[in-house]
């Protein structure tokens, strides 16, 4: 019998897929016999041999900045048609940079205006495979973040546009759901995984009592663009190890 997260046959985008948890989510789709590509910001998929969590074995590769939704406009689809597209992309400015004009820019054209470029562009190649777009938020979307406040609105707004997409397209046959990570080890929490202090009183308000992993986010994926969640639109799954509670 065929497993429901068999995804051979399928194709897959994920962008945001060079490193971290997009990198996580796009191998659990390619080891589960799907096509698999990526979007990420470097020339090449060379550029990031020896970079901690970026495994591009395996996976298709262009380089595209989604900060500039003509790149976006401009870019080649991966495939001739497109199954399962995974919105990942994220950035964030520390030093409190997001009170300012151009760090809220900079936060708000990755995290937010791309979210939908990329849906918006690939809308009809997956109407016509009745597909799924998955939304990467965060947890940070439900709550206050003192010192990031365009990466909380970004999250935010993330959560709310997956809402209103899986209700605006769900007619069309396209599954728009999300989800919304904890603390998860990669590049972009070295500031709080890195500073033993900081770790220390993190966990503590885990009460799984440790840190996420991409491949904890990839299995939530896989289940949302799954027929295990057929009858699920325009929800975020948070997956955070119960930080948030």
């Amino acid at each position: 019998m065929t497993s429901d997260t068999d995804f051979t046959g399928k194709r897959v985008l994920v962008v945001g897929g060079s490193s971290g948890i997009g990198n996580g989510i796009a191998h659990a789709f390619r080891h589960r016999g799907a096509s698999v590509h990526v979007w990420g910001t470097r020339a090449t998929a060379a550029d990031y041999a020896g970079s901690e969590g970026s495994d591009l074995a395996g996976l298709g590769y262009t380089c595209v900045d989604v900060s500039d939704p003509e790149m976006i406009d401009e870019a080649p689809s991966p495939f001739e048609g497109l199954d399962v597209l995974v919105l990942c992309q994220g950035t964030v400015v520390y030093r409190r940079g997001e009170f300012e004009r151009q760090g809220w820019d900079t936060v708000m054209a990755v995290n937010l205006d791309s979210v939908m470029d990329c849906a918006r562009k690939f809308r009809g190649a997956l109407a016509a495979t009745k597909g799924s777009i998955i939304i990467v938020s965060s947890i940070a979307g439900f709550k206050a973040n003192i010192g990031n406040p365009a990466y909380a609105a970004s999250k935010a707004g993330a959560v709310s546009l997956t809402k209103t997409l899986g209700q605006a397209w769900a007619r069309e046959g396209i599954r728009v759901n999300g989800l919304a990570p904890g603390l998860v080890d990669t590049k972009l929490t070295k500031v709080t995984t890195e500073n033993p202090e900081r770790r220390a009183g993190a966990l503590a308000s885990i009460p799984q009592g440790r840190l996420g992993t991409p491949g904890d986010m990839a299995g939530a994926a896989l289940f949302l663009a799954s027929p295990l969640a057929s009858y699920v639109t325009g929800h975020t799954l948070v997956v955070d190890g119960g930080l948030s509670l």
